[in-house]
């Protein structure tokens, strides 16, 4: 079952790299055909190069995340810091994602529609949401990490000093002469 999850989460992994590059060749390629045409803005063009680029930046470390987790790991995360390190650095991903769409939407609508900004504004507020969860967790998790942190080096030290005393041997008891 150990293989077949890896395969399915390789071929996954694969998969989002491939559309992450196919965003970013489909991006430059929507803003070359922009720029040589005359009714379209230059700078239009640029900002949904770099809406794509963005995009595709998550994508590709969704991917990676896949990847490194799923796959190349050869066993269940040892610890809990371990996993909250692990996620604390994929949702930044996404939180810095969100945060550079967001400001990119900003920019074109302000160019286009003032009025439809309280979308922009909107992704940026749950950008800062997701943030804000991601603090309140860490350090929820660190705490329990110290607490639950402590008691297993208690019981590790009581296991190491169980198995380093020599075995008591039973008194034989000897024959009378």
């Amino acid at each position: 079952m150990t293989l077949l999850t890896r395969i399915v989460f390789g071929g996954a992994s694969l998969l989002l790299l491939l559309l992450a590059l196919g965003l970013v060749f489909l991006g430059v390629g929507d803003a070359l055909r922009a720029v040589v045409s005359p009714d379209h803005s230059g700078v239009d063009a640029l900002l949904d190069v770099l809406g794509y680029v963005i995009v595709a930046i998550a994508v590709f470390d969704v991917a990676k995340y896949l990847f490194e987790e799923e796959v190349q790991r050869d066993k269940e995360k040892r610890s809990a810091a371990e996993a909250r390190r692990s996620l604390t650095k994929f949702l930044s991903t996404i939180v810095i994602a969100v945060f550079l769409e967001a400001l990119v939407v900003v920019f074109k609508t302000a160019r286009e529609d003032v009025a439809l900004l309280i979308y922009p504004t909107a992704l940026l507020m749950a950008a800062v949401v997701v943030l804000v969860g991601l603090g309140v967790y860490q350090r929820f998790s660190a705490a329990v990490e110290q607490k639950v942190g402590a008691e297993d080096e208690a019981a590790d030290r009581k296991d190491a000093a169980r198995e380093s005393r020599p075995a008591r041997r039973k008194p034989t008891a000897r024959p009378q002469t």
